[in-house]
């Protein structure tokens, strides 16, 4: 069972940045890819990015690309979401998910393996 705890979310103005961390307790973490998903108010959770588990490769939803960057640190068990530009579409819930020996590509939400229980991004006009 890999337990993941993300963190860093907060009240941000737009076009500021926030840097989210997710920390896994999974000794094996780098055998895992990593997603990052999104969950508005009253919609349906969205991919956002992900890194393939040898970091090798990233993929983004063509909402984010080029102002959000996926990384992971395998030594510390954490991948991180760099969030820049910030809009207020994009206030969200923010949850990290590993799935087992994962690409980088797009992910499903139900396709992964673990999931986060989120941190809450809001971004102000």
């Amino acid at each position: 069972q890999v337990q993941l705890v993300e963190s860093g979310g907060g009240l941000v103005q737009a076009g500021g940045s926030l840097r989210l961390s997710c920390a896994a307790s999974e000794h094996a973490f780098s055998s895992y890819g990593m997603g990052w998903f999104r969950q508005a108010p009253g919609k349906e959770q969205e991919f956002v990015a992900s890194i393939s588990w040898s970091a090798g490769s990233t993929y983004y939803a063509d909402s984010v690309k080029g102002r959000f960057t996926i990384s992971r640190d395998n030594a510390k068990n954490t991948v991180y979401l760099q969030m820049n530009s910030l809009k207020p579409e994009d206030t969200a819930v923010y949850y990290c998910a590993a799935r087992r020996y994962g690409s980088s590509s797009y992910y499903r939400w139900d396709g992964m393996d673990y999931w986060g229980k989120g941190t809450l991004v809001t971004v102000s006009s």
